[in-house]
């Protein structure tokens, strides 16, 4: 028998980071299409808008990885914008 998860819920800080997560790769995709940059990272373009979108504001390591192999965007900076800076700092 599988006993349920209980995670503690996400932070005010954690929200924000994954919205900002969500701004940089929007702005880093561009006008190329959700469907298109989801489908070459591996994840379902549903799963694409929840992370652009903030909905879903801790995407798994993997998937971050993946989108940022596919948007050219190198991990680190995903990962400072993650941490502190602001989405405008993406592709500098």
């Amino acid at each position: 028998m599988l006993l349920p998860v209980n995670r503690p819920p996400l932070s005010p800080d954690q929200i924000a980071a994954g919205r900002r997560l969500g701004v940089a790769l929007r702005a880093a995709r561009g006008d190329r299409s959700q469907a298109e940059i989801a489908l070459a990272a591996g994840i379902s373009p549903e799963t694409l808008r929840k992370i652009e979108g903030g909905r879903l504001p801790t995407p798994a390591f993997g998937t971050v990885v993946c989108l940022s192999e596919v948007l050219g965007v190198p991990i680190g900076e995903l990962a400072e914008i993650w941490l502190t800076a602001t989405p405008e700092t993406v592709g500098r």
